[in-house]
């Protein structure tokens, strides 16, 4: 049967469809084809194939692997209707064709359909676990029970088997095995001494009318259930505000005291279950949160002699900025992330353990699956929710079996179970601002993230216990106040703060006064303070900075002699290195702040002042580093351009065909070296503008794409060449620099 060449079926085809191919199939105008021979080269080969089959369903890649079974990569096959069994019904197997001629992986009309022949190698050494055509008919009658076994093994694929029966050929009636019999029968093929093989023939026969077994012709339908968009993005943001929270601690905990570095790159198992203990959160959790501080650029590698893990200059940006910000630049980076933090505290092939930041994790398709899992979440209606990660995985499993690899259902329950960490997805639905993440951009979520967010609220409730509870998000100069004089003992929907004697000495070690904490709670609180909240603070108050702390090395002032000899005479005196220089003062040669924690850890409670004697804040900011100067992510597939720029490049391959097609007569060609070319060229030119001749002008366009057109000159002078190209009926003008080759038209 013959058929026409894929070069010539693609110049049969119109620009929007031309254009359709190349938007699918990005790799193919990278770099620009010359000409339509060019293009069909490039759609043939190995890896474009691949590529092009990633994204096949199992319906649509089932009729291409028929296909290639037929033999359409040799030459032309009808449709294989009779290989896909009579489940198959006319309708999707048109557009299962249809799909297929769209990314040219198949062409020619419905009776004379043909493939690349390098798409045979898509799908192994045997495409449908079938094995040579011999052209024969075979009989199978008066087989034994053991030959059918074996017989009925190979059919359903692979079609070879290893057998030490194959090192020799005998007589039917000298056969000891089944294998033996059956290639003395001519019922199996002998590959070599140790290999036999089934012929396709018999297996088609013993396969029955679904010789590709069973197809699934439409998708699953996973199990949804419909919920309030409100509920959904609630829940999610209360998930947002939790991540948060815990990046912030993790922020301060190494500022405070930062992580090493392993020799190998990395954080080691200690510092991950420091992390999670410092945090109240899982392991699981805390590698998550790390690899999304690092992958942020809030933490970074100091890359010093002994490098550690410390927040760089951004997270102090980060801190300042509003609670739907922070989420939105955390959500960002889990969704472009490189990486799969899932893999942390599992081991490889060979029983080597995954570290967080390790480059073991790193994935450069992280990115493009992830976005994956959540387009398909974010294409059902509005509160459409899949409760069942499984259930999404059987669904993108169909869509594209070739997609995500071997871990393809776990990176479906991996995403799930981040994204509604990081606030992207709840109760197995998207966002409104995870929707609105993916198709506009973190600037924009963050602003859905803060319309859906309750407002925050101005008050809290203490209760008599010295517990204080914020029955919602807190105002950003409340919460502040809250985290120095309380700490969090529970968070979630309602966070639940602890006051102790600790705390309201950090608040007024930071300079805040008994009456600025007794007003706070008086004006904040919706419930009666209670008389112990006031007697705790004006007990702490009535001790706090009757020691007084300088910088002289350090020193310690006291109205009260006797507090100043009670200071001395504690063995901690000594370690600290005070000594009395007056009745009421003791200096230091440690730093203040060192004075002041030994005075605090024995029992003592000095406060810091400054020159004008007023309470000085001393407590750490905490260390910095430089942010990582980050080169832009290579993105695992190739950029799909505009329409505008594939609708020109198409103009271009149409006109490199016809450019190939077209007689030539004197050539001129330009040195790459010579700037705007030699005279020779410019007297060519203006000969075909004086005698009216078309001119195969070669040249390089403002993108620097190489390109020849046929064009009659007009204006060939003052560095510019103006000329009309008939085949578009447009005029044309580019610098004569730009010129790299010129040749008459033959004319017949």
């Amino acid at each position: 049967m013959s058929g026409i060449t894929l070069a010539d079926w693609l110049r049969a085809q119109d620009d929007a469809a031309l254009v359709a191919l190349l938007r699918a199939r990005p790799d193919l105008a990278t770099p620009p084809p010359a000409d339509m021979s060019v293009l069909a080269t490039r759609i043939g080969t190995r890896a474009s194939i691949a590529r092009a089959c990633e994204d096949l369903d199992t319906f649509t890649l089932a009729v291409l692997e028929a296909l290639v079974v037929e033999g359409a990569d040799a030459e032309p096959v009808a449709l294989p209707t009779q290989l896909l069994g009579p489940d198959v019904k006319p309708k999707p197997l048109k557009q299962a064709v249809a799909r297929l001629k769209s990314l040219a992986l198949v062409w020619g009309d419905d009776d004379a359909l043909s493939v690349p022949p390098l798409t045979r190698e898509a799908f192994g050494a045997y495409p449908g676990g079938l094995g040579r055509r011999t052209g024969q008919s075979y009989d199978l009658e008066g087989i034994s029970e053991g030959e059918q076994r074996v017989l009925q093994k190979l059919a359903a694929g692979p079609p070879i088997g290893d057998t030490k029966d194959a090192s020799r050929v005998v007589p039917l009636e000298k056969a000891e095995t089944p294998v033996q019999r059956l290639l003395a029968r001519g019922l199996l093929l002998r590959r070599d001494p140790g290999t036999v093989e089934l012929p396709r023939e018999i297996a088609l026969t013993l396969r029955g009318e679904r010789p590709l077994g069973p197809i699934q012709v439409t998708e699953p339908k996973p199990k949804t259930s419909t919920l309030d968009q409100s509920s959904i993005d609630a829940t999610g943001g209360g998930e947002a505000l939790e991540l948060v929270r815990h990046v912030e601690n993790l922020i301060a905990s190494w500022s405070a005291e930062p992580a090493p570095v392993l020799r190998t790159g990395g954080l080691g198992v200690r510092e991950l279950r420091k992390v999670a203990k410092d945090l109240d959160v899982d392991e699981r959790r805390a590698a998550l949160l790390i690899e999304l501080v690092v992958g942020a650029d809030l933490a970074a590698n100091t890359e010093a002699t002994e490098p550690e893990w410390v927040p760089t200059t951004k997270a102090d940006v980060w801190l300042a900025a509003t609670a739907e910000v922070r989420w939105a630049t955390l959500a960002n980076a889990w969704l472009e992330l490189p990486r799969l933090p899932a893999l942390i505290g599992r081991r490889d092939e060979k029983d080597k353990f995954f570290n967080p930041l390790a480059d073991e994790i790193r994935r450069a398709q992280a990115p493009r699956d992830r976005r994956w899992v959540l387009e398909t979440l974010a294409a059902f209606p509005r509160g459409t929710a899949i409760a069942n990660p499984a259930d999404l995985a059987a669904l993108l499993g169909w869509r594209a079996p070739r997609r995500g690899g071997r871990q393809r259902d776990e990176l479906v329950r991996w995403t799930v179970e981040e994204g509604t960490a990081a606030g992207v997805l709840a109760l197995g639905a998207i966002t409104a601002a995870g929707r609105v993440l993916l198709d506009e951009g973190p600037g924009h979520a963050a602003k859905t993230l803060g319309d859906a967010l309750p407002e925050p609220l101005d008050h809290v409730l203490v209760q008599a216990d010295l517990t204080v509870v914020a029955p919602g998000r807190l105002e950003p100069d409340l919460a502040d106040e809250m985290a120095l004089v309380a700490n969090v003992e529970s968070a979630g929907s309602a966070t639940v703060y602890r006051i102790s004697e600790a705390t309201v000495r950090r608040a007024l070690d930071a300079g805040r006064t008994a009456d600025d904490l007794r007003d706070l709670f008086a004006h904040r609180s919706r419930t009666p303070v209670p008389q112990s909240l006031t007697y705790l603070i004006d007990d702490a108050a009535r001790r706090h900075g009757r020691l007084r702390g300088g910088a002289a090395g350090s020193f310690l002032r006291c109205d009260d002699p006797v507090l100043i000899t009670e200071v001395l005479a504690h063995p901690e005196a000594a370690r600290l290195e005070l000594r009395r220089i007056a009745p009421t003062v003791v200096v230091s040669p440690l730093p203040l702040a060192d004075v002041l924690d030994g005075l605090r850890s024995a029992g003592f409670a000095p406060a810091a002042e400054g020159p004008d004697g007023q309470v000085l804040d001393l407590r750490p900011g905490g260390r910095r580093t430089t942010p990582r100067q980050r080169t832009a992510r290579k993105p695992a597939s190739p950029a799909v351009p505009a329409d505008e720029r594939l609708g020109e490049l198409v103009r271009l391959v149409r006109a490199g065909d016809r450019a190939a097609a077209t007689p030539r007569g004197e050539r001129v060609a330009v040195p790459g070296n010579l700037g705007a070319g030699p005279s020779a060229t410019l007297s060519l030119l203006q000969q075909a503008a004086r005698a009216r001749r078309r001119v195969l002008v070669g040249f390089v366009d403002s993108h620097g794409t190489a390109a020849q057109r046929v064009i009659e000159p007009h204006v060939v002078g003052g560095g510019v060449l103006e000329g009309y190209d008939h085949s578009y009926g447009e005029v044309l003008r580019f610098p004569l620099h730009r010129v790299t080759s010129a040749a008459l038209v033959d004319e017949d």
